[in-house]
């Protein structure tokens, strides 16, 4: 899809002399230099391929970036203005497009965005056995417990996720598996036996409607961070349905600070905690804890 959406300079440059599968994210900004993420770090894009020196740098144009977004629109705007509504586009492999510009709003309501002048190209990646090192202190006796994958952005949480339920489908373990993909970017080519995907829906609905028609035993769903977000965690714990979730922070003692937490730490309705960061690239486990935070595992090195 990159080739589709991407100026043809750039995305032949990239597919040439980059490795495609260690880039994360590309950024446009209106004239100011091309900035791609390879396995965390940021460099320029340059004729050459990546570089850490600004001389001889690419730089993007705000033509550029409008045409990019209209690509990943399938030359309909319109039709994705919902999501653009909300600062991003996905497109149909699931790589999310944020975008920067000037919202438009209207009675305290945002009616659309214009003027875009920047966009952040977020490459999702599929990584087997990634969720591995946590996977034996999550599921026990075929049974998941509650878990919240934390860690800042960019750090590998949505590709724990998506290798989390490949791995549930792999050992066959038959769980009904629920994928609320809020943004259309979880589900990545899972290939999993057991689930079924809500897409673009709020977690409140999703949860709702979700566990009502399709009677889950696990709704996997990325980025808490709303209080809606934790009634619904609260609602699905209530009907006996595991959660497995993510939200950002950078650590555990910024996380246990966050007031829309507070209460559900309290309640303990979380029995894993799984810290991620990109210390020694995207995905690097910090620790694993347990209801009480104490530590069920953490890094040698």
């Amino acid at each position: 899809m990159l080739e589709k959406i991407l100026p043809e300079k750039f995305y032949k440059i990239l597919y040439e002399k980059v490795n495609l599968k260690a880039v994360n994210e590309i950024r446009l900004r209106a004239d100011k230099p091309v900035i791609v993420n390879v396995s965390g770090r940021m460099f320029f894009l340059s004729e050459n391929g990546v570089t850490s020196n600004l001389s001889g740098c690419l730089y993007a144009s705000k033509i550029m970036i409008e045409d990019v977004i209209f690509r990943a629109s399938e030359c309909s705007i319109y039709s994705v203005n919902e999501q653009i509504k909300k600062g991003f586009i996905v497109t149909d492999d699931a790589i999310r497009i944020g975008i920067g510009g000037n919202l438009v709003e209207e009675n305290g309501h945002i009616k659309t965005m214009t003027n875009f002048s920047s966009c952040n190209i977020r490459i999702p990646h599929i990584i087997k056995n990634c969720s591995l090192t946590a996977f034996r202190f999550i599921v026990e006796d075929k049974d998941v417990k509650n878990t919240l994958v934390i860690s800042p952005p960019a750090c590998g949480k949505t590709t724990f996720l998506r290798d989390f339920v490949f791995q549930l489908s792999e050992r066959n373990i038959p769980l009904n598996i629920l994928l609320l993909d809020e943004r259309g970017e979880l589900d990545c080519g899972i290939n999993s036996k057991f689930s079924d995907k809500i897409a673009f829906s709020t977690k409140k609905v999703g949860f709702e409607n979700g566990i009502r028609s399709l009677s889950p035993d696990v709704i996997v769903t990325d980025e808490l961070g709303q209080e809606e977000d934790i009634e619904a965690i609260r609602y699905a714990s209530s009907c006996g349905v595991k959660v497995l979730a993510s939200t950002h922070a950078d650590s555990m003692e910024t996380f246990c600070k966050k007031p829309l937490f507070s209460q559900i730490i309290k309640e303990k309705i979380f029995k894993r905690y799984v810290l991620l960061s990109k210390r020694n690239g995207p995905g690097t486990f910090e620790g694993i804890y347990d209801e009480n935070f104490a530590r069920l595992f953490m890094p040698t090195n």
